[in-house]
């Protein structure tokens, strides 16, 4: 490859034996020795290695476009930037070509011009595979000209013919030939838009102004759509959707375990931060409950989908919750407790829509969730009451205990050292033994009791007093 990416004319990239493939070609014959070599092919796609990846693979080897149909945060666009780097390395072009002709193949006439008059002279380019990817969000008021391209007016003042190629400004597709063109939310786009789409997939030919010019670029053309617009009845044309090869439909996470694993890859933290976390594996369960629920939830709209940026989000609001709680008290180690919960609120509303309810009400419709999501969390560590006899024995004797946000490590270790039965119960969660999250042991035990409705919570102010 070294020596053909230093190949600067035409003379000498014949020299290096240099063949020419199409897009789908290349892509198909990388993605075939990724397989062979038993190489991930999209890293970080979590809970997609038996659903989505196999009909993607299917449809690259078939050499299909494809459109990746699902609901918001389901990582379509991420899936369509994997695909870049099944693409060559570099790929030789002819230098100053707006479209990137291909050397040994060129299509337009500016470039078969300089051929007959240059030769082996000709002045070779490469093209590094970033540069060979194009992406477009689709909005309404996007036009021909953006895609496909406009006659250029001063052009035709210098004499050429409206028919002539030569006098089009190429749009987007047209500059990313030989390459990977997205378009993000298809149906977004006007109906002439999209027959302007599907005349380049099937005809390879565009209209400029009723003028027909035959351009056969070589563009691998990837979409994604929502489910709800993506219909013959919605914003989409019959023609264009018969020509993609591959419909492939995306999902979010099945399992708790996937959704956690998302959470923890795409999550930022600041390096003090990460120096002084312990998180509970309970707290990030119940985090990914919280969107396995909110996903159910009937009050939620569904048609535009919880996304996982809601897990990451609530689980970088805790998180900051439990670090902003040590600053204040002083204290070198932070774990997030049920108290620091309260924090998903404000980052999940803004990234949900709520069937029609009344002012105020996502409030409570979060907090119900929340509750479901401990209550869950917490059956799934205690099946059953009599593990905790000694312990509730101990309140029906009078026993109270406070939690609150703003309470120091101490106060807990405090109740921990008096209360024996209390000290037995949350061993039975301990993964790691620092005073930070038996602290968040604690308050995860009592907040559960109350959600078995074994105890009576009341709230002063902000803190929450635990009673039979």
């Amino acid at each position: 490859m070294k020596s053909k990416k230093f190949a600067k004319t035409l003379k000498e990239l014949m020299k290096t034996g240099y063949v020419t493939v199409s897009v789908r070609d290349e892509i198909r014959k990388n993605l075939i020795a990724r397989m062979k070599n038993k190489e991930e092919l999209f890293p970080g796609m979590v809970g997609y290695e038996n659903s989505v990846i196999p009909q993607v693979e299917n449809a690259i080897l078939a050499g299909q476009d494809i459109i990746f149909l699902g609901e918001r945060g389901q990582g379509k666009s991420r899936l369509i930037r994997y695909m870049v780097g099944l693409l060559d390395e570099a790929i030789p072009y002819i230098e100053g070509c707006e479209i990137h002709d291909d050397p040994f193949n060129p299509i337009c006439s500016s470039c078969k011009d300089r051929i007959i008059k240059q030769g082996d002279n000709l002045p070779i380019s490469w093209l590094s595979r970033e540069e060979r990817y194009s992406e477009k969000l689709a909005t309404p008021d996007i036009s021909v000209a953006d895609l496909i391209g406009e006659i250029d007016p001063i052009k035709v003042a210098e004499g050429r013919y409206l028919s002539d190629e030569l006098t089009i400004h190429y749009g987007l597709i047209p500059r990313t030939n030989r390459g990977i063109f997205a378009i993000n939310e298809l149906p977004d786009l006007s109906e002439r838009i999209q027959v302007s789409l599907f005349n380049l997939m099937e005809e390879r030919d565009i209209q400029i102004k009723g003028y027909r010019i035959r351009l056969p670029i070589d563009v691998y053309l990837i979409a994604s759509a929502n489910p709800e617009d993506y219909t013959n009845r919605g914003r989409i044309i019959t023609p264009l959707k018969d020509r993609y090869g591959s419909q492939i439909r995306t999902h979010y996470p099945i399992y708790p375990d996937q959704e956690v694993a998302i959470m923890e890859q795409e999550i930022h933290l600041a390096a003090d931060m990460k120096e002084k976390l312990v998180v509970p594996k309970f707290m990030k369960d119940i985090i990914a409950e919280v969107t396995m629920f909110a996903r159910k939830n009937g009050e939620i709209n569904q048609r535009s989908g919880v996304s996982v940026r809601v897990s990451i989000a609530n689980y970088e609001s805790v998180l900051s919750s439990a670090y902003k709680r040590s600053i204040k008290l002083n204290e070198d180690v932070a774990s997030p407790r049920i108290t620091d919960l309260s924090s998903l609120i404000p980052s999940t509303i803004g990234k949900i829509e709520l069937e029609a309810l009344e002012e105020g009400q996502d409030v409570r419709v979060m907090e119900d969730i929340i509750n479901k999501a401990v209550l869950k969390i917490f059956n799934e560590h205690f099946k059953d009451d009599e593990e905790l006899d000694e312990l509730l024995s101990q309140f029906e004797e009078g026993l109270t205990l406070e939690a609150s946000h703003n309470h120091p490590l101490s106060s807990y270790s405090d109740e921990l050292k008096k209360i024996k039965p209390l000290e037995e119960a949350i061993s039975k969660l301990e993964e790691s033994n620092t005073p930070a999250t038996r602290a968040s042991y604690v308050e995860f035990l009592l907040e559960g009791l109350h959600l078995r409705r074994k105890l009576n919570k009341d709230q002063i102010n902000s803190s929450f007093t635990y009673k039979i």
